[in-house]
């Protein structure tokens, strides 16, 4: 490559250095990207491109510094004064462009929802009406109580009802508008299917509500519910009353003492006598051990409220573990373990550990007993092994054959 000098023929740039002669006339600016320097041998200007990125790099910065230079600011030149006005300014700004901001997502809301009166005169002007929970209950349980309403049209009335007295607060609407009484009064009625829903509804809402627990009661629901349970119905009605008489006993010792006079347990008992009806066993077994468990909380309990001393006093007077044993339900509880589901094994068990000190000497006579439990143990012993072998070293069939190495242990204690 070679430059020609000014005034003579081109030459042959490239000294030790790596600096070419100038190619450029006087006057004449240098190229971009090029370094240029003064020969002081010669007086020759000479150039040459950078040779690598570091030296590109470099003349990036002095240009980028140059421009910086040629705006920089002296800092001296502003007072306090100015400074604090400037920044007032700029929160001035900031605190206009928020809201602007949150006045653009307040219009986007408006646009997006509207108010409820604008949308029930919108509804009324199309002959259309939002209706609070309490309007719905009202027109539903008329149209129950109609003496014009189809069969139909009644277990439709009671089908929905069920799903708002869900809710406690709806549930004690129900009950002001007289709609409980009517429910339970069809209890009485000749037609199963008024009686299974009827029933459904009944358990609904007296779940974890007293005031209607209390109503219920006093309204005759729990005779009417043993009646059904005692007497011959399809199983959709007795397992619809099964849930509604949980729902009234659960928290309700009063209502559990009355249950236990009118010879509640001997008509859950009579239920396994009963072709059609295992499906209800267990929840029949469920059902006794909530009831064992809360009152023993309950007596338990470090709290000394007095509404809670009062309660643990009405426990006191329900006496179900006694009857449970005088009655022989530790055989029929303990029989259940030889069905085959493991989730029914385990609330046996559960129920079993449970009744292990009223029913210790009825258990250690029971071969039948001891049998399964020896067979179970082994059958888990060999499911709790696979689970290990998967990683799972706190498995559910490890928690069972616990249940069942515990009351095979407390059964031979006995024997000590």
């Amino acid at each position: 490559m070679s430059l020609r000098r000014s005034g003579s023929h081109p030459v042959d740039i490239a000294n030790k250095f790596g600096f070419m002669a100038a190619l450029t006339l006087q006057g004449q600016a240098v190229p971009a990207g090029l370094h240029v320097r003064l020969n002081l041998q010669t007086g020759e200007r000479e150039a040459r491109l950078p040779d690598n990125k570091n030296e590109k790099s470099d003349m990036k910065y002095q240009k980028k510094r140059k421009r910086l230079d040629e705006m920089h600011i002296d800092s001296n030149s502003f007072t306090a004064q100015e400074l604090k006005e400037a920044l007032a300014k700029m929160k001035e700004k900031e605190k206009t462009e928020s809201t602007m901001e949150e006045k653009a997502n307040l219009e986007d809301v408006r646009q997006r929802f509207r108010p409820i009166e604008e949308l029930k005169k919108e509804f009324e002007e199309l002959n259309m009406k939002i209706e609070t929970d309490l309007e719905v209950m009202v027109k539903l349980i008329n149209k129950f109580n109609s003496s014009t309403s189809t069969l139909d049209e009644k277990v439709a009335a009671l089908y929905d009802l069920e799903y708002y007295v869900h809710q406690v607060d709806n549930a004690k609407d129900f009950l002001s508008l007289g709609g409980l009484q009517l429910v339970i009064n069809g209890l009485n009625s000749t037609e199963p299917v008024l009686k299974e829903h009827a029933a459904f509804v009944l358990g609904a809402a007296l779940s974890s509500n007293p005031r209607v627990q209390v109503e219920a009661i006093e309204g005759g629901a729990l005779q009417k519910l043993l009646v059904i349970l005692a007497t011959e119905q399809p199983l959709a009605v007795k397992k619809k009353a099964l849930f509604a008489l949980s729902s009234m006993l659960r928290h309700f010792p009063y209502a559990q003492l009355q249950f236990l006079k009118l010879g509640g347990l001997h008509v859950l008992r009579n239920l396994f006598k009963e072709k059609g009806m295992e499906t209800l066993y267990i929840r029949i077994v469920t059902l006794l051990y909530d009831l064992i468990v809360e009152k023993m909380l309950l007596e338990d309990s470090e709290n000394k409220e007095d509404q809670l001393e009062e309660k643990v006093q009405q426990y006191k007077q329900v006496n179900l573990v006694p009857a449970v044993v005088e009655q022989g339900w530790c055989g029929i509880i303990s029989n259940l373990l030889a069905l085959p589901e493991h989730d029914t094994r385990e609330k046996v068990l559960k129920t079993v550990r449970i009744l292990m000190a009223a029913c210790r000497d009825k258990y250690q006579g029971d071969y039948a007993l001891n049998t399964t439990l020896s067979m179970l143990r082994i059958e888990y012993e060999e499911l709790a092994a696979e689970e290990q072998r998967e990683g799972d070293n706190d498995g559910y069939f490890k928690e069972l054959l616990s249940s069942i190495n515990t009351i095979i242990q407390e059964l031979r204690s006995g024997y000590l």
